[in-house]
């Protein structure tokens, strides 16, 4: 028999730890895997704080797919619509054009993207932190405004260049607003002596009246005392209302005058899980314990991009859309298809919360590993040291073990690439968010292309 053919869509955490079982425990004769992502590289999403922050270089956190995949073919593009009953896939390639892949089996692992309200103003002026050229990106305009206010003497545009807020205080944008807070307020004393002290202000802003709760109220207390004795101010109960080039307007009424707005105040599923006319739960692809798409042939569904039933936890939860959960799921959605192509059982997914690590620069940090509350030095200490395991190659975590080594050992150069010197970049740009076709345009789509095609090898 011909071998099966695997499509997966998305070179995340999930994909691409789905990728790697396949290829370990499935013969070339019985299977062709192909793995649709618009990059060559898996990046670990939770250090990219750090990369903003300029501890890590970018390269740290990125793995090359072709140095962890070898048998499964990269095809290099963007995944733009899903047709089940053709079971094919759009993709328009990078090179241009696009392309439609043929499958048997669908494993659709698109993961998220930011979720950006219907906020006017946000889509041309905030910056976003979910992409690698964006967290470089929001590094050399933070630094940028530094540069600037130090040499121009206008006290109200300098004062508005060092107002920095994020909008959103979950994991991400606790963490960037803390190590960039640091970065910023370090440069300042050391380098740009003409800034009063207390001109660079963070300000983050939740809509809650908690910050990152899964870490409890004690890290949660814990938390807040850090970031307020690093100057940070924590606004609670609002949002943006209205982002300018000149600040935001806050869902309180409050007005702050800034040149910098961060949104992280969440992620929505990628527009693709829309496509397959399955159930969804908040965007999401429902799917079952076992991680297959109900009433959907042949269609697989995990990470970000899927409500998976939460075992562990029960009492009708769906899986949080962590990396912690994204790994987990990715390995065991590629052990439950090699038991449906030999003929085996499949399994439902089940895994316990690990806890939680959160990184706020320096010797901060808090963690809760197994709900055990710990902080500081000890708590850093777990953190590096989950974040080194999680990383996919040897060659990574050395990277990134050299990388803390020489930043704690030299500190910050606090110096500008030039990223933000040419042209206009949003939230949407970097992460292509407008690129998605409409579900009702695939089918057409399809027809104008032809029979399904396999792409070239990269």
């Amino acid at each position: 028999m011909a071998p099966a053919k695997i499509v997966i869509v998305g070179g995340g955490f999930s994909g691409v730890e789905c990728a790697r079982y396949l290829e370990r425990h499935l013969r070339p004769e019985e299977a062709f895997v192909q793995l649709v992502t618009p990059d060559a590289g898996l990046l670990y999403l939770p250090l990219l704080p750090q990369v903003a922050s300029g501890v890590l270089n970018p390269r740290s956190i990125s793995v090359s797919l072709r140095r962890v995949l070898r048998r499964t073919e990269v095809v290099p593009g963007m995944a733009i619509g899903v047709h089940p009953v053709t079971r094919q896939v759009v993709v328009r390639r990078s090179a241009g054009g696009e392309c439609a892949l043929d499958y048997d089996h669908l494993v659709l692992v698109p993961g998220s993207i930011t979720r950006v309200l219907d906020v006017p103003g946000l889509q041309e002026h905030g910056f976003g932190m979910k992409t690698l050229a964006e967290a470089m990106f929001l590094r050399d305009h933070v630094l940028q405004q530094l540069d600037v206010a130090a040499v121009r003497g206008e006290e109200d545009e300098d004062r508005e260049r060092l107002n920095f807020v994020t909008i959103g205080a979950g994991y991400a944008g606790t963490e960037t607003t803390a190590v960039l807070n640091k970065v910023t307020q370090a440069a300042a004393r050391r380098y740009f002596p003409r800034l009063e002290s207390g001109m660079v202000r963070w300000h983050l802003v939740t809509h809650g009246d908690r910050i990152m709760p899964e870490l409890g109220e004690r890290l949660q207390a814990d938390a807040k005392r850090h970031l307020a004795q690093r100057g940070i101010e924590l606004i609670f109960g609002a949002s943006a209302k209205e982002v300018t080039a000149h600040g935001v307007t806050l869902t309180n009424g409050r007005t702050i005058r800034s040149r910098t707005v961060v949104w992280t105040a969440g992620v929505a599923p990628s527009p693709l899980a829309g496509h397959l006319g399955a159930d969804t739960d908040k965007g999401r692809i429902v799917a079952d314990a076992e991680l297959t798409v109900p009433g959907m042939t042949g269609v697989w569904a995990c990470g970000d991009a899927a409500a998976v039933p939460d075992l562990a936890t029960g009492g009708g939860a769906v899986c949080a859309p962590t990396a912690q959960h994204a790994m987990r799921q990715g390995r065991h959605l590629g052990r439950n298809l090699v038991a449906e192509l030999r003929g085996g059982r499949r399994e439902p997914y089940r895994h316990p919360d690990l806890g939680m690590v959160v990184d706020l620069g320096g010797k901060d940090a808090l963690a809760r590993p197994l709900k055990v509350g710990m902080r500081g030095v000890p708590a850093q200490f777990v953190t590096r040291g989950y974040h080194l395991m999680a990383l996919r190659t040897i060659v990574a975590r050395a990277r990134v073990a050299f990388d803390w080594t020489v930043h704690g050992l030299s500190g910050d150069d606090f110096l500008r690439i030039g990223y933000g010197d040419y042209g206009t970049h949003t939230i949407g740009g970097f992460e292509q968010t407008g690129c998605y076709l409409p579900a009702d345009e695939v089918p057409p789509m399809l027809d104008a292309l032809g029979p399904g095609e396999r792409p070239e090898t990269p």
